[in-house]
């Protein structure tokens, strides 16, 4: 067994190291998105097409060839179809379409597919049934109906249906967003500017003194909006984001605006040259920290000391030394990318931080870095002692909540901080972020389900009933917690909490295997290489039989069909994406946990 890990470990080791890019670190690659493409094409169609005839011909084609069998559209090629995506699609093609019968089959599927779903374009129902899916969340809902209306596939009237966003209340401190209902998550804000003005623009019924406030808003908040426009022109870096923000503009008479043109400019940037759009340039930061952590120990081992210390600069490099211009977040955090437009959020500071701890040499910079790291969760850390993603204090949406996987994340991230640091850390500060992990230790604990289980708020399975991934959200957080079990700094009594929800947790992933030895979100749904890997490195060393049956089961499915992703990955409002390097990651960790 240990000869066959090794070889394997050499295997997928030498694969991690070809896919670093130039620059020496990762990229990695998104999944296509047919929700990004309908939405991308319709932004460059509605405003003025001279020269962008070919990409939007190239994207209404890729959409084309990349329907369902059952005439709906999933989020990704592997995705199953849905209501949302679908409707996109539908607006995007009839729009697009450049005579009366180009695409006509396409369109009609679709409509057959949304009338298994209890839509039918002839009715009145779909801005209910849009609504009543996203419920009280209306950071989708609002832009798929202001797009459906502005493409033709709901008159005009259809305006006075849809939510008004409340987009004066942008002009207000950031800080006092969470006070309001906006109805929106907390990083969709150019959203809720460029949409709300488009709804407001278009609806023919208005409050008087409502009409009021807003004709006098719309000038300071597009003034504000592009003040928060990345360099690379792309909100975000989110493909349908900055789509919708540019469409809506530009049915409101704004297309001669800088943000739609910078807009433009990133959208058609970001075409691949099958015609299609991923949902976001990409995850840089995240696959990197995430490459490095699966290494781990071995990371001497396995790559050179010039690459290790390019590894480092790069990180270094990326946290983020001022108050950051679209949500206001303090200094000390990381994004999920490279580009301009990302933003500190808590899963990707804590995977950075963990990824320079194990290649901590003592140096000054990096020492102060970590510490502001540290310094950084500890701040967003919410009153429950769980850990949202972007914002302290938003919990109207469960988007912006404290949420389990990035508590374990964020937990493991300071406890081995002080536990490597030791008295570099401040004697005041280290008993601040020691108190930091006891909170988020309780959120933890009373968050576990009876049956060991913790769901993640990222990543989710299609597959399940609900959509939710218990797999994956408790396979990560046992790996977190069993790390924290190995730092000497770790108090008795805290110890004992943790190793009680351990046990728990890892006998809950054990009874979720399926018989052929994978793992998917739970027992008898379709293993992938991503849940299968996550859930060994969970048990790594604590159930034999399991990990060996797992080992199989990975590696003959890699032999058959290589390190093929599935769409687990979760994005917001509900968008799923596979990531090209997760089966790599996961199995490489994998591997390198059951050696040691």
């Amino acid at each position: 067994m240990q000869q066959e890990l090794h070889q394997q470990y050499n295997i997928l080791s030498d694969l991690l190291i070809k896919e670093q890019n130039i620059d020496g670190f990762w990229s990695g690659r998104l999944s296509s998105s047919a929700l990004a493409t309908a939405v991308a094409i319709v932004a460059l169609k509605i405003g003025a097409t001279l020269g962008n005839e070919e990409k939007i011909h190239n994207g209404f084609q890729w959409l084309l060839d990349n329907v369902n069998s059952n005439g709906g559209y999933g989020d990704t090629p592997e995705s199953k179809s849905n209501v949302s995506t679908s409707l996109l699609c539908y607006a995007a093609i009839n729009y697009c379409r450049n005579d009366e019968y180009q695409g006509k089959e396409t369109l009609n599927g679709i409509e057959q597919y949304l009338e298994t779903q209890n839509i039918k374009f002839s009715s009145n129902n779909v801005t209910a049934s849009i609504l009543n899916y996203y419920g009280k969340d209306y950071t989708f809902s609002v832009p798929i109906l202001s797009m459906l209306a502005i493409c033709g596939v709901m008159d005009n009237t259809a305006f006075n249906e849809i939510p008004q966003l409340p987009f004066e209340l942008t002009l207000l401190p950031t800080s006092w967003y969470s006070f309001f209902n906006l109805q929106v998550v907390s990083y969709a804000i150019p959203a809720l500017v460029a949409v709300g003005i488009c709804v407001f623009k278009k609806r023919k019924r208005h409050n008087l003194l409502f009409k009021i406030i807003r004709n006098k808003s719309i000038k300071p908040a597009l003034k504000k909006l592009l003040s928060i426009v990345p360099q690379s022109g792309g909100f975000l870096e989110a493909i349908p984001l900055t789509g919708f923000v540019c469409l809506c503009l530009t049915a409101s008479g704004m297309e001669e605006n800088a943000i739609v043109s910078q807009g433009i400019g990133f959208l058609k940037k970001q075409q691949r040259p099958d015609g299609s759009w991923p949902i976001d340039t990409d995850l840089s930061t995240w696959v990197t920290t995430l490459s490095i952590k699966a290494v781990g120990p071995l990371l001497n081992q396995t790559f050179s000391p010039k690459s290790i210390e390019q590894f480092k600069k790069h990180l270094l490099n990326l946290q983020y030394k001022e108050k950051h211009p679209f949500n206001g977040a303090m200094p000390g955090g990381w994004g999920w990318t490279s580009f301009s437009g990302s933003v500190p959020d808590v899963d990707d500071t804590a995977g950075a931080i963990l990824a320079l701890l194990e290649m901590y040499q003592g140096g000054v910079e990096e020492t102060e870095a970590i510490i502001n790291g540290c310094k950084w969760l500890r701040s967003l850390q919410n009153n429950d002692g769980g850990f949202p993603t972007f914002c302290k204090g938003w919990g109207r949406l469960p988007f912006d909540s404290s949420c389990a996987d990035l508590t374990g994340h964020a937990l493991a991230a300071i406890l081995n901080s002080i536990n490597t640091l030791g008295e570099k850390i401040p004697k005041t500060l280290q008993n601040t972020l020691y108190q930091s992990v006891v909170k988020a230790s309780k959120f933890l604990e009373k968050n576990q389900h009876p049956n060991g289980s913790w769901l993640p708020l990222w990543f989710g399975n299609q597959l399940t009933d609900n959509q939710s991934n218990p797999v994956y959200g408790t396979a990560k957080v046992t790996t977190y917690i069993s790390d924290c079990l190995e730092y000497n700094c770790l108090k008795p009594d805290l110890k004992i909490i943790l190793e009680h929800m351990l046990s728990s947790a890892r006998y809950f992933l054990i009874l979720q295997q399926n018989n052929d030895g994978s793992w998917g979100a739970k027992r008898n749904i379709q293993g992938s290489i991503e849940e299968t890997s996550l859930a060994l490195a969970a048990l790594a060393g604590k159930d034999k039989h399991a990990c060996v049956q797992g080992v199989d089961w990975v590696k003959q499915e890699f032999k058959n069909n290589g390190l093929r992703s599935a769409p687990i990955g979760l994005y917001f409002a509900a968008l799923w994406y596979n990531e090209k390097m997760y089966p790599l990651i996961y199995y490489l960790e994998a591997v390198r946990r059951l050696l040691e």
